[in-house]
């Protein structure tokens, strides 16, 4: 009698290694690269044809659509929070697609109420804040999801790819957001946002990949939440390199939020006297400038190093604000002064952001990218509903052209935060020694998770301390030769 077979488990085939070559070859890239891409393509649209229903539909004033920049924001201050949240979570791919679907029906309202002819300003405050909580979550997710798709010898490859999406958004849709508001009015435009949330959904939806059951926190469910919240942001602060980005991140973005999209669309229709579609077509064009800096900021990180990339992309993202603040003129010099300002600084945002991220992935512990990116959206993205708050006081008092000065004066500033920090002397991702894992031994699941990251810290000082990490003459970071590469992952969307 023959023995019955015992069947064996069935794991899942491991993915082939990615290079920087093939990530176009691999289906769950592509597939999240083309929701990404999507996506942007709609936030462009509404980015026009938002602030036009405050201007244009109900006359908001100047403070009125800096609350309104402030209120999209808002949520951002409980990212550390939420940031914990997601990292208890399991399923980020569906948490991914739950605020796509969330943001579609939030934004379908709007054309809704246009068609009874009941939109107000209290409605437009709620559909900002209610897409940006849900965009903060997304934010969350996305982290620890997408280390799981780009191995990290493609980080910068792949930051690159996904910025280059966005910045293609920026070229092209601005014109097409300002053409459908002239021609449909801007709520019915809103719809276009709300179908690309759908299709990112419908996207994210065809993507497989292996998503490890998160350990689970011990003691009562709100006390473990806040303290891993805690924690996140204390890994934050500890570490120098994410102590030293997240100080100039948090400063550039308070001082560019004083002329957020909301009151550059304020300033080019108010001051510039520019019409819906020429103000589409103005930062369409002067978007190209994020399109080059996307695609060219690997081959910067190469010529000059990761670090220096980084300052250099600090000062020249806020700087050209202070070129904006001269346009006038007849309507195609103004438009010019303006789409030429917008395509400097939209350079300097990418060779800034791509690096940036890459570099701040490489040194964040899987177990803690959520809350590390939780507590970067609350310090770092915080910060821009003041700055937004602040630049409608001072656009109220002295005048939208003070604004921009400030603006740029500020902003150049952030480069301080860089300067004596380890990040300038960083060359390559290559060159930094292994990320610090939290060891888990002795602990209940959860309970403290990064107190073995943060004996790792101490014992090396992460390899990046101010004491320990030197730079030769160079400018080439000195390792042990033990040291190896570090593993995963970046954000599509920019920490600035």
């Amino acid at each position: 009698m023959r023995r019955p077979r015992t069947p064996r488990p069935r794991t899942p085939r491991p993915r082939t290694p990615l290079s920087e070559t093939s990530l176009w070859r691999d289906r769950p890239f592509r597939l999240t690269w083309t929701s990404g891409a999507v996506s942007q393509f709609g936030d462009r649209i509404s980015e026009v044809a938002v602030p036009l229903i405050a201007v244009g539909l109900l006359d908001a004033s100047a403070a009125q659509v800096a609350l309104l920049t402030a209120l999209a924001w808002a949520p951002n201050l409980l990212g550390i929070v939420l940031g914990a949240w997601v990292d208890g979570r399991r399923r980020k791919r569906r948490l991914l697609i739950v605020t796509d679907l969330v943001r579609a029906g939030v934004l379908l309202s709007l054309p809704l109420a246009y068609l009874w002819g009941t939109v107000t300003l209290g409605q437009l405050y709620a559909v900002a804040l209610l897409t940006g909580l849900a965009g903060v979550v997304a934010g969350c997710a996305w982290q620890p999801l997408f280390a799981r798709l780009v191995p990290p010898s493609s980080y910068v490859d792949a930051n690159s790819k996904f910025s280059a999406a966005r910045s293609a958004s920026f070229v092209a849709a601005p014109a097409v957001g300002g053409g459908l508001v002239q021609a449909l009015s801007a709520p019915v435009t809103v719809v276009v946002d709300a179908l690309s949330f759908l299709a990112s959904a419908l996207l994210l939806g065809r993507i497989t990949v292996d998503e490890p059951a998160p350990p689970v926190r011990t003691g009562a469910a709100v006390p473990a939440l806040l303290r891993d919240a805690r924690d996140g942001l204390a890994f934050v602060v500890r570490h120098p390199v994410l102590r030293a980005s997240l100080g100039c991140c948090t400063t550039v973005n308070f001082f560019t939020f004083l002329a957020g999209t909301g009151m550059v669309v304020l300033f080019a229709d108010r001051v510039l006297h520019l019409s819906p579609g020429a103000i589409g077509l103005t930062l369409g064009i002067g978007a190209t400038g994020s399109l080059v800096g996307a695609l060219t900021a690997p081959r910067l990180s190469r010529r000059i190093g990761v670090g220096r990339a980084v300052a250099v992309g600090a000062v020249l993202f806020p700087a050209p604000y202070a070129l904006a603040a001269v346009a006038g003129g007849p309507a195609w010099a103004a438009a010019g002064c303006l789409g030429g300002a917008y395509f400097l600084v939209g350079l300097g945002v990418m060779w800034f952001d791509v690096n940036l991220n890459s570099l701040q992935t490489a040194v964040t512990p899987d177990g803690l990218r959520s809350r590390v990116t939780g507590a970067f959206s609350t310090v770092n993205y915080g910060v821009r509903p003041l700055g937004a708050l602040a630049g409608g006081a001072l656009a109220t008092a002295f005048g939208l052209r003070a604004t921009l000065v400030t603006v740029a004066v500020g902003g150049v500033l952030s480069v301080l935060w860089l300067l004596p920090s380890p990040i300038p002397g960083i060359r390559s991702l290559a060159e930094l020694p292994a990320e610090p894992t939290p060891r888990t031994a002795g602990l209940g699941p959860l309970d403290n998770p990064v107190q073995a990251g943060f004996a790792a810290q101490r014992d090396a000082d992460v390899e990046l301390g101010d004491r320990d990490l030197q730079t030769d003459r160079t400018g080439e970071i000195d390792r042990p030769p033990h040291d190896s590469a570090i593993t995963h992952r970046a954000e599509p969307g920019p920490r600035v």
